[in-house]
């Protein structure tokens, strides 16, 4: 007679499951609540300690960790004298392991949860069991995930047995499981202990969110993973109301205009394409800032991405319908903004709760390369007020300030070289990713003349990501009218863009932090 070990902390499907391997003839060993949950089934249920002569002890600590049971489960089959040591011993081989783990995630997920109760609920021998299970997949079949119950019994109703292929693939799941399992841990571990940022090795886990139609293009596969206990004002626990499945460019699209969002308090609208801003717009209501924005750049909105920090109304949802955009997000939508933009089948609706929540402290950025991985801290400073520092003979006015400092949040989200040019809450124009500043910069002149007229961009302030190595962008700026100027600083050659700066009247501040975005 087989024999079957089951010891689950998740009892989805278990009593079934059960009965099926018993109706084939398994014999079913089991401890503590699941031994009690299958008696009460009524099912004929061998207790661990009669396997291994011992009782459970250390509340419930010690149970598996047991040679009975682990020379069982470890035993190759087809080695006499590991076949033959059972024999003298008196251990019966163990042919199935049905485990799953504490669950340490949804402990430390709980609000409050204390180190002890986190670190209780560490599984020891449930791993060490499955793992050794998953190493001798030849001769024992190891069931970790309740979606595989149906498949195992089929095959064994079918074939009278399961296949060292399908064992193989279930010992494969264990070893990415105490993989995800142990990542866990040390991560939390790793913060609670106070272990530095960036240690000589690193684990990230992350969970599977939905798989994607194709990557950044056609022929790409794709899918999207989220950081475990991501919570509010992230964009992996937006909700879908209306349209196609999101797409890889949709997701990295979304993500850059959310970041640009959070850094405004008023109500506020950022269109973006291409992971790059194209109209940003503050105002009294989200209807007034979603007409600037749009008007800030109608060519390049269509077929972009607009979110919002503001509920959704009909007059709102009026105009975005009058264009081709791919998706909105915001808090919420009125039942009349749904009922018009649901009139567009293909249209992402989402609603974001907390979305004005930024990243935690300690979040990382990551970006692959070949070979490895960069990871940072998250850019999560706009600038430091106190190290603002006007260099240039004319200060800016409080208007000039404010428009500065709007321009500001528009260039740390564009990709760099990047410019941005605003006034009166609205971006005026974006020059993004060029390999020069001044192209950049001749490039936002120009769209700000294109779409909104050159007496708009007069008297406007312009942000840059980073300082400029050479006085050219301010000659720009000065041809334009462009009245105030905001950047880092820091080129040795600072003084050549100051003095020109003090010669059109163009007040100019250093913030001291670039923003550089690739």
């Amino acid at each position: 007679m087989k024999r079957a070990l089951i010891s689950v902390s998740d009892k989805t499907g278990i009593i079934d499951f059960a009965k099926e391997l018993t109706n084939l003839g398994y014999e079913i060993i089991s401890t503590g609540g699941t031994h009690k949950a299958l008696e009460d089934a009524g099912l004929k249920v061998i207790g661990i300690s009669d396997v291994t002569g011992f009782p459970e002890c250390l509340d419930g600590r010690v149970k598996t960790l047991h040679p009975s049971i682990h020379a069982g489960v470890l035993a190759i089959r087809g080695n006499e004298e590991h076949m033959k040591q059972l024999a003298d011993l008196g251990i019966d081989t163990i042919d199935m392991v049905v485990v799953n783990l504490y669950p340490f995630k949804q402990t430390i997920l709980k609000p409050n949860v204390t180190r002890e109760e986190a670190i209780e609920n560490i599984d020891i021998g449930g791993p060490t069991m499955i793992r050794a299970a998953a190493k001798n997949y030849q001769d024992v079949a190891v069931v970790i995930d309740p979606k595989d119950y149906e498949k195992i019994i089929a095959e064994i109703k079918e074939t009278g047995d399961i296949s060292v292929d399908t064992k193989f693939y279930l010992s494969a799941k264990v070893f990415m499981h105490t993989s995800h399992y142990d990542s866990l841990i040390a991560e939390y571990m790793k913060k609670a202990a106070g272990i530095e940022q960036f240690p000589d090795t690193i684990s990230l886990t992350y969970e599977k969110v939905q798989e994607m139609r194709y990557g950044e293009n056609p022929h790409q596969k794709a899918a999207f993973y989220k950081e475990v206990g991501a919570g509010e004002g992230m964009l992996t626990s937006a909700v879908q109301l209306h349209g196609k499945e999101l797409s890889f460019n949709n997701i990295n699209d979304t993500n850059g205009a959310l970041e640009l969002l959070k850094e405004y308090t008023e109500p506020t609208i950022v269109a973006c394409k291409h992971s790059n801003p194209c109209g940003v717009a503050s105002a009294e209501t989200i209807y007034e800032a979603y007409v600037k924005a749009y008007n800030s750049d109608p060519v390049s909105i269509f077929g972009g991405i607009i979110v919002a920090n503001r509920e959704i109304d009909k007059a709102t949802a009026e105009e975005i319908n009058k264009i081709f955009v791919e998706i909105v997000l915001a808090p919420s939508f009125t039942k009349e903004a749904l009922e018009i933009l649901e009139q567009k089948k293909n249209i992402r609706l989402l609603t974001l709760e907390g979305i004005d929540k930024k990243q935690p402290k300690g979040s990382i950025d990551i970006k692959k390369v070949s070979g490895g991985i960069l990871v940072q801290d998250i850019d999560n400073e706009l600038l430091n007020e106190n190290e603002l520092k006007v260099v240039t003979k004319r200060k800016p006015t409080e208007k000039e300030m404010e428009d500065l400092l709007f321009a500001w949040k528009m260039v740390k989200y564009t990709k760099s070289n990047g410019i941005a040019i605003g006034k009166d809450k609205q971006s005026v124009g974006i020059g993004p990713g060029q390999v020069n500043r001044i192209w950049a910069c001749k490039q936002a002149i120009e769209h700000g003349i294109d779409h909104l007229g050159a007496d708009t961009v007069k008297g406007a302030a312009l942000a840059s990501d980073a300082f400029f190595p050479f006085p050219d962008c301010v000659e720009e700026c000065a041809k334009a009218g462009i009245t105030a100027i905001i950047q880092p600083g820091g080129s040795i050659k600072d003084q050549a863009s100051i003095d020109a700066c003090d010669e059109a009247g163009i007040a100019m501040v250093f913030t001291g932090m670039r923003h550089f975005r690739h």
